[in-house]
């Protein structure tokens, strides 16, 4: 699509922010609106900048829960008198909530110039100009996909790691999820094209893809090829240059051996794996009508960890369904203390308009989901620890984030990711050489916490090697006015790119 979103000279540039809310979808959705917005002319303001500083603020939202509504509109609220004092200033909102709430956003906030939905990210910059034209704002919804969004311009945030899209949408029908309703039905891209996008990261310095879709390992139902998924994990190990390859999320109800096989026979698809139990009790996993059991499930983690005994596997999980009682959540406390999770995203139930369970009449008090939901994250917090003591003493080698931790100024560590997507925090030893965002370090763990590891490690267990991504680090400071890292070591120069920051879980 080419933009007409007008700007001003080179000295008045105009600026944008792009405020994302929710899954990993949803920020790789902003990395296209971000890359729109630069390609029609607009500069992004500096990360440290606060809402309202930029002349275009977008907001991509999610509607999973209901503190989605209050969020965006508080946010809105403490823009309307930025907006108020500078007339220019326009205000975007887009993403799930958008979609579902539509013209309900303009009547809540009628000071926002721009509702869009997730089906025509690409339309953003074209609605800008006509509300700045017409002087009044800008609503449009699609119901299904015009442009998939992996053929639009992206703007990237980390040279290491990129997100990419192998499928949008969704053909379950679980009653908790308002997502099917916003992103479709599931719409599969080709093998070639993504393989293409994968290439072209790596060529411009990525060494980590994570690949995505809404139930991911059901890729290739649209075209009918039931290994689909697999197929894709094993010709990623054939990209030369590409070093980690994660997916986000598969669905247990299709979860095949022949993934497990071709997860760990490739050498570069990571051992770790997120995979959403929402519930260990047979009777809500029935309500919640995801269609597989508790035993299915844990035979899942059972084959997974029989051929890659290290890995690490994350869920989800949510707690006071309608109609849980004490002992289907004594049925999940079980099933999670079996499945020794090394991390859990865990949610209190929240009813969605739109959705079947929003309309069951026993839906538990908030106190008692409060109750349980203290006491599952207890657990979990304990299993989490026990398991990261396991890491005690061993090597493994971190990608270095492009942003260190947030205590980092005190303690004067940097962080990463381990193969299997744990945090870890690392210092460098004193005269080593230091890493920049994307080399990889190689430390021991000498301390664990429930949420990450640490490692103080003498000179000898200190080693960094520079990698493609750590180049690309480099150019975007060269391109910036920036210097290297110093003492950073240098390797193979190439075409510099800006990716996300990958995080776990989001």
């Amino acid at each position: 699509m080419t933009s007409t979103l007008q700007t001003p000279s080179t000295q008045d540039q105009r600026t944008y922010q792009v405020n994302t809310f929710g899954c990993q979808m949803n920020v790789h959705d902003s990395e296209r609106i971000s890359g729109l917005l630069a390609d029609a002319g607009l500069a992004a303001v500096a990360p440290e900048a606060g809402e309202g500083e930029a002349d275009v603020v977008v907001f991509n939202t999610c509607a999973v829960r209901e503190n989605a509504d209050n969020k965006l509109y508080g946010h809105l609220g403490l823009l309307k008198q930025e907006k108020e004092r500078r007339p220019g200033l326009q205000i975007a909102v887009g993403g799930c909530l958008a979609q579902k709430d539509r013209d309900t956003i303009l009547k809540r906030a009628p000071w926002v110039d721009v509702v869009f939905g997730t089906h025509n990210i690409g339309s953003l910059p074209v609605l800008l100009e006509r509300a700045r034209h017409n002087n009044e704002a800008q609503l449009e919804i699609l119901e299904s996909l015009d442009v998939f969004p992996s053929t639009l311009p992206t703007k990237r945030e980390s040279h290491a790691s990129g997100w990419v899209s192998i499928s949008v949408g969704c053909n379950n029908t679980c009653t908790f999820c308002i997502v099917p309703s916003l992103r479709g039905k599931e719409k599969d891209r080709r093998p070639g094209d993504i393989l293409a996008e994968i290439q072209a990261l790596v060529d411009d310095g990525a060494i980590e893809v994570t690949l995505l879709g809404q139930n991911v390992n059901s890729y290739g139902v649209e075209f009918g090829d039931r290994e689909a998924f697999s197929k894709l994990l094993r010709a990623c190990g054939e990209i030369d240059g590409l070093e980690r390859v994660r997916f986000t999320s598969p669905h247990p109800a299709m979860f095949t051996d022949d993934v497990i096989e071709a997860m760990a026979e490739t050498h570069n698809v990571m051992p770790q794996l997120h995979m959403p139990l929402q519930s260990g009790s047979d009777k809500v996993l029935k309500e919640m009508r995801r269609s597989y059991r508790s035993k299915k499930f844990l035979g899942i983690l059972d084959r997974v960890r029989e051929r890659m005994p290290h890995a690490a596997i994350s869920t989800d999980l949510i707690v006071g369904f309608p109609g849980e009682t004490e002992e289907d959540f004594q049925d999940t406390l079980r099933v999670v203390e079996e499945s020794r999770f090394s991390t859990a995203f865990t949610f209190q139930y929240s009813a969605r308009p739109g959705t079947p369970a929003a309309s069951y009449e026993d839906q538990i008090p908030k106190a008692v989901v409060q109750e349980r939901f203290e006491r599952l994250t207890a657990l979990q917090d304990r299993i989490a620890k026990e398991e990261n003591a396991k890491q005690l003493g061993r090597t493994v080698e971190v990608l270095v984030a492009d942003s260190a931790g947030r205590k980092s100024g005190s303690t004067g560590r940097l962080s990463g990711r381990t193969r299997d997507q744990r945090l870890l925090h690392f210092s460098v030893p004193a005269g080593a050489a230091q890493p920049r965002p994307g080399d990889a370090v190689t430390v021991p763990v000498t301390e664990v916490g429930a949420f990450h590891l640490v490692s103080d490690p003498s000179p000898e267990q200190y080693s960094v090697r520079a990698t493609r991504a750590g180049d690309a680090w480099d150019r975007a400071q060269a391109d910036s006015c920036g210097v290297p890292a110093p003492g950073a070591a240098q390797g193979t120069r190439g075409v510099s790119l800006g990716m996300p920051t990958l995080r776990a879980g989001v």
